[in-house]
């Protein structure tokens, strides 16, 4: 078990980034010939395959060593560890973003852009099963390593600490509240980084920030939200930023569990349910009384580290949901679903500003104020305005943002647009011609900007809307 799960966050999470953006190149499509949609089913299959080789080994090792691993950190510890000791300094002002769905390999990416500004620790964690939202983000607050307990609420499952009631956010936050008083303050973090004033009491050392974007995203839609994964990494960059700036240190960035994305999905692929009584049931995970069949894994819940009022833990051997056709899940045990990232960052002061001054143009069809397609072109034109700036690159973010600044369109991969992160390499002078992926749902007014993908400050915009009929 050890080995294979040095083996994951040392390479193998490679191969689901790689998938990832895969599925990312592959929704930007909406037409593929019969020769690139064979070659795409079979790329999908591959994927399919390992992750199957993968899961038939982490689940014998679970059977015969339980969770979490041994000597590790568990995701309940993630808070006590990581949080609690740089709060022992009164003034010392800490930032505690958790942020849903966060699986290994983007905190692998996101740890690679927060580099870029200073340093940054990635460490491994192990989540808390089952891998569902209201018990993974219970799991990283205080106190949860030894006062953490799922208990039977009519017909709902609930989780607590120290006996008291942490299913909501409300309740999440109230706990911490109850401990820090004045000393606390929470807010969801996109709008901490979109909104121009915010202000936070003097006497805050811990803001939490709440992120379920990612989770979202992928919830709704995935085979067309895939591509806005990178605009939540921006944004959690941005926000590192923006805290700097109101004079916080440090930075603790946790999750409250991975994912999968079945792409393979077929109406056929599916687990099917142990028999047993089973009280709660998600889609790749049961908590109640059962035994295990060659379909379902079931361990007692004190094997898997989970205390309350279920016997039992049931998950599916395989990477197969118990209910058909979805293309993303989470709630049971395989490494994409359970192992997780935890990150620490250094704020250090800010350096003096670059020499360096840049301004953008942006254009559509020679001034034309409506699309009539999903894949509009645009021009953009970099300009130098320093001595020193006309050899230098820099990066920008092209977004199409609607009226409430929601994300409805984003560069296409490719050229100068980083297929990763999304952001787009110019040169002083050199016009760069941009296709932006609009999403299929939206119609109405929006703005593209060109932004800084450090701090989210628009060079410039370009106001547009949707004419789709023409």
């Amino acid at each position: 078990q050890s080995e294979l799960l040095d083996f994951y966050a040392g390479s193998l999470r490679d191969v689901d980034r790689k998938q990832r953006e895969f599925e990312q190149a592959i929704s930007a499509f909406h037409d593929l010939d019969d020769t690139l949609a064979e070659m795409v089913q079979y790329a999908r299959s591959c994927y399919r395959k390992l992750s199957e080789k993968v899961q038939t080994v982490f689940t014998k090792h679970l059977e015969t060593q339980g969770w979490p691993p041994a000597g590790r950190v568990s995701n309940a510890e993630v808070f006590d560890r990581f949080v609690a000791p740089r709060l022992q300094e009164r003034g010392r002002k800490i930032a505690y973003l958790m942020v849903d769905a966060l699986r290994y390999e983007l905190g692998v990416a996101l740890e690679k852009r927060l580099s870029e500004d200073g340093p940054v620790e990635l460490h491994t964690a192990y989540a808390q099963l089952p891998t569902v939202t209201i018990v993974g983000m219970a799991s990283i607050l205080p106190n949860a390593a030894a006062g953490l307990a799922l208990c039977q609420e009519g017909d709902s499952l609930l989780p607590k600490i120290d006996g008291a009631p942490v299913g909501t956010v409300a309740q999440r936050m109230g706990l911490l509240r109850s401990r820090l008083g004045d000393r606390f303050a929470e807010m969801r973090l996109d709008d901490f980084v979109r909104s121009k004033k915010v202000d936070i009491p003097s006497t805050v050392d811990l803001l939490v920030l709440r992120s379920v974007e990612i989770d979202d995203f992928l919830e709704t839609n995935p085979e067309s939200t895939l591509k806005l994964i990178p605009d939540t990494i921006s944004r959690i960059r941005a926000t590192l930023h923006k805290l700097r700036d109101k004079g916080f240190h440090e930075v603790v960035i946790a999750t409250d569990h991975g994912f999968y994305l079945n792409a393979q999905a077929e109406a056929g692929d599916v687990c099917a349910k142990p028999a047993g009584s089973w009280s709660v049931s998600n889609y790749r995970s049961m908590l109640g009384q059962g035994s295990s069949d060659s379909n379902s894994l079931i361990l007692p819940c004190e094997k898997v580290g989970i205390r309350g009022d279920y016997s039992n833990f049931a998950t599916p051997r395989s990477m197969a949901p118990y209910r058909s056709g979805l293309m993303y899940f989470h709630g049971g045990a395989s490494l994409a679903e359970a192992v997780v990232p935890v990150l620490v960052v250094k704020l250090e002061s800010a350096s003096k500003q670059d020499v360096r001054q840049f301004s953008v143009e942006l254009s559509y069809k020679g001034g034309a104020k409506r699309i009539t397609t999903l894949r509009p072109v645009v021009e953009l034109i970099p300009v130098a305005e320093g001595l020193f700036s006309l050899d230098s690159d820099f990066e920008i973010l092209l977004e199409a943002q609607d009226a409430k600044g929601n994300v409805v369109g984003e560069a296409k991969p490719g050229g100068a647009v980083n297929p990763a992160t999304r952001t787009i390499t110019l040169k002083p002078g050199k016009r760069e011609s941009i296709t932006i992926c609009m999403l299929e749902e939206f119609e109405g007014k929006f703005t593209i900007k060109a932004l800084d993908p450090s701090t989210l400050k628009s060079y410039c915009d370009l106001k547009l809307e949707t004419d789709y009929t023409v």
